[in-house]
């Protein structure tokens, strides 16, 4: 099969690529690098031309209200373009428990673009993971006052992106599935017990303290970033992947 992988230079789609290729198939990666730029269409048709499958991993590059024109714009030159290409099966990689936390704007852009995908011409299927491992430091970074990380006490079950990309692939791979698919990491922790154990992990002589308001997901309530029953769970655990 033959894959256009929109954002397959990045951290998930480069590995994704190689996955796919890695099982035989063949897949293109694409991003502004390459010549493609998926807001103003340049290089966009010659990039899906006679691709099977189109797996769009492609990332705003803010996370304000601004990330809702980015998906937009993209995602309807996107279906377009895959329309005329004749693609049967369009991918997006989203966030577990993304239409239950509206009071992040992120959040409410990514909605959108599931919402554009599903509402489109081509079957398609979405993967929805929790927070990936590789960016609890960022998360520490937004939180971090001087020696002091604050952060809220909201569940997370983070996932390696090595399992993401194989998650990705696998149903990229598969037949749409029209609907919605959970990935998961193996273990649920507080955010505030995670970075104690980074800062430990990493000796970077910072300490954590538990702060409810702090950061972004301190609007974020319950267990609505963890996995769903249905969701299916990655191998890697966040001690091992930290060591």
């Amino acid at each position: 099969m033959k894959f256009a992988v929109i954002g397959g230079t990045g951290r998930i789609g480069s590995r994704v690529v190689e996955n796919l290729n890695a099982a035989g198939h063949q897949a293109v990666p694409h991003s502004p690098s390459t010549g493609v730029d998926i807001i103003t269409g340049e290089g966009l048709e010659a990039a899906v031309a006679d691709a099977d499958v189109l797996i769009n991993l492609a990332n705003s590059p803010t996370f304000d209200d601004a990330s809702l024109d980015f998906f937009r714009t993209s995602m309807d030159n996107l279906l377009a373009a895959s329309e005329k290409g004749g693609v049967g099966h369009f991918v997006i990689l989203s966030i577990v428990g993304v239409d239950q936390v509206p009071e992040l704007d992120y959040y409410r852009a990514k909605v959108l673009q599931e919402n554009l995908l599903e509402a489109g011409p081509i079957p398609y299927s979405i993967v929805r993971a929790t927070q990936f491992m590789e960016f609890m430091d960022a998360t520490l970074a937004m939180t971090t006052e001087g020696d002091t990380v604050r952060l809220p006490r909201t569940q997370v079950q983070p996932i390696a992106a090595a399992d993401v990309s194989s998650f990705v692939a696998e149903v990229a791979a598969g037949s749409p599935l029209n609907g919605v698919v959970n990935i998961a990491g193996p273990d649920v922790y507080p955010l505030d017990e995670i970075g104690r154990l980074t800062v430990v992990a990493k000796s970077d002589g910072r300490s954590v303290v538990t702060d409810d308001t702090a950061g972004m997901f301190a609007v974020v309530a319950g267990d609505v970033l963890t996995a769903p029953s249905d969701a299916r769970i990655a191998p890697t655990r966040y001690t091992d992947w930290l060591s």
